[in-house]
């Protein structure tokens, strides 16, 4: 297989992945094209890129725009294209199209992209395969009564998936057979939003499961390793907030049978590139799959660090046609990492979306810290997007140790100009379950409105600090001015 060394990449991406693909290429000495939509012309990866082109239109639509993108890259003399997360990245079309324009897409094949872009073929190919899925039906629906019918048989609480997206978009709970018809009609209006398709299927609900990931790679020999699972159970509205690698209460065997049945998976289908496959596992330590995603996780720099492995790095390498340059018992996970997603919501708002300029911004740092962020101080965060604006990453050698660097860590972390879910992850990182592990699904859900009725309370006794503070600062000022 020919090997070809890419030498400039074009990053179809925005925000604080855009960077992190910038930082990668340069550490592999290859030149960098960044883009940006109309209110993204302060954005910091614009910045950092070798170089730099606008879009038009739509801000939203404008990254979803690839012909233009792929116009913009064969002019800027590209190699190739890295999706990073969202918008195009799991688009099978935009990766065919980068294939018949001669630009290198990096990442994996268009067909697995389609595969795992369609839930209900995706689960038929893994059963089909020997990895345990849900009971549920393979065919979509668009009709309320055939939905009510096949729920019935299936018995409820059952779940409505959409049928081709995912990140919990076009999702709904159906606890009593009364509800179908409301929750159907909410799950598929807000697919046809988002995935431009309202099909949806049907499969039976697991309560209370952890919501457990497994990383893959894969090159295009064959090889195929696993790099630790991550938890992800702590999550709201089917949103992921917290991540965790590797799960702190992972029965073992479980642990073990998770790695065997994702490689074995991706290497029956011949996958390529790096990967992750998404498993429930309930109270009695079953395990089932539900999707796999073709593409680089927000949560990646967990697995980073506790392996050592640079994910971003690998699939370019891979893209370019290199083999995996370790085996998987070289591969060895140290400590634990806790990903905290920080997110410009308004806790006093039912952590609606928020926007503005960040008016001061002080990080943590220390040992075992990593902000993955585009932000700075002076920046507008724009309206247009995720309310996501940053990463909190934190490592230590063992589960307490690690709990006590993010306590320390998120309270050092300051963002003052608009508000943001900091205060909620400083009120999880001090609840006993999450201190002994004792995480599911339902955490979140349940003790969401009295963590966000103390971190409301600490965002006002920290206000009247700050005010206090520079109060004083003022005072001491004048006093200083007087005197000369």
């Amino acid at each position: 297989m020919n090997i070809m060394k890419i030498k400039k990449v074009l990053v179809a991406n925005r925000g604080e992945i855009a960077l992190r693909i910038i930082r990668a290429c340069k550490e592999l000495d290859i030149k960098s094209v960044a883009i940006f939509s109309e209110v993204d012309v302060e954005g910091l990866w614009v910045r950092k890129a070798d170089e730099c082109y606008p879009l038009v239109g739509n801000p939203i639509e404008a990254y979803l725009n690839y012909d233009r993108i792929i116009d913009l890259a064969k002019k800027a003399n590209c190699d190739a294209i890295h999706p990073g997360y969202g918008f195009l990245s799991e688009s099978a079309e935009f990766a065919q199209a980068c294939d018949k324009a001669g630009v290198i897409f990096i990442g994996p094949k268009a067909e697995h992209i389609a595969l795992f872009g369609d839930k209900m073929a995706s689960k038929e190919a893994m059963k089909g395969i020997g990895v345990p899925v849900l009971e549920g039906i393979n065919t979509p629906v668009t009709n309320i009564k055939e939905g009510e019918k096949i729920s019935r048989e299936i018995g409820f609480p059952v779940i409505i998936k959409a049928a081709f997206g995912g990140g919990g978009k076009g999702m709904r709970i159906v606890r009593e057979e009364k509800d179908f018809k409301e929750m159907f009609e909410a799950a598929t209006d807000e697919a046809k939003k988002f995935f431009g398709k309202g099909d949806a299927f049907i499969e039976k609900f697991v309560e209370n499961p952890r919501h457990i990931e497994v990383q893959v790679i894969a090159d295009k020999y064959g090889n195929v390793l696993h790099l630790g699972e991550r938890d992800c159970s702590i999550q709201r509205k089917h949103q992921k907030v917290i991540e965790i690698a590797p799960s702190p209460r992972l029965n073992e065997k479980v642990r073990r049978e998770l790695y065997r049945v994702s490689t074995k998976a991706m290497f029956k289908l011949g996958y390529e590139s790096v990967g992750t496959i998404e498993f429930l596992v309930d109270k009695d330590d079953n395990i089932y799959f539900i999707e796999m995603n073709t593409r680089v996780q927000v949560e990646h720099p967990v697995t980073e660090i506790i392996s050592g492995i640079d994910i971003i790095q690998r699939m370019i390498e891979i893209a370019e046609g290199d083999k995996l340059q370790f085996l998987q018992e070289e591969i060895k996970f140290r400590g634990y990492a806790i990903e905290f997603r920080i997110n410009a919501e308004d806790p006093k708002k039912k952590f609606m979306p928020s926007s503005g300029t960040v008016e001061k911004y002080l990080t943590p740092g220390g040992p075992g810290v990593r902000i993955d962020t585009s932000i700075y101080t002076g920046y507008k965060i724009p309206a247009n997007y995720d309310s996501m604006i940053g990463k909190l990453i934190v490592w230590g050698l063992d589960w307490e140790g690690t709990v006590r660097k993010a306590r320390r860590a998120l309270d050092e972390f300051y963002i003052q100009g608009l508000p943001t879910n900091i205060p909620l992850h400083r009120e999880i990182v001090r609840d006993i379950d999450f201190i002994e592990g004792n995480i599911d699904t339902s955490y979140l859900e349940k003790k969401l409105d009295k963590f966000n009725m103390d971190a409301i309370n600490h965002i006002e006794e920290e206000e009247k600090k700050m005010k206090n503070i520079t109060q004083l600062l003022k005072s001491i000022k004048e006093k200083n001015v007087s005197v000369r």
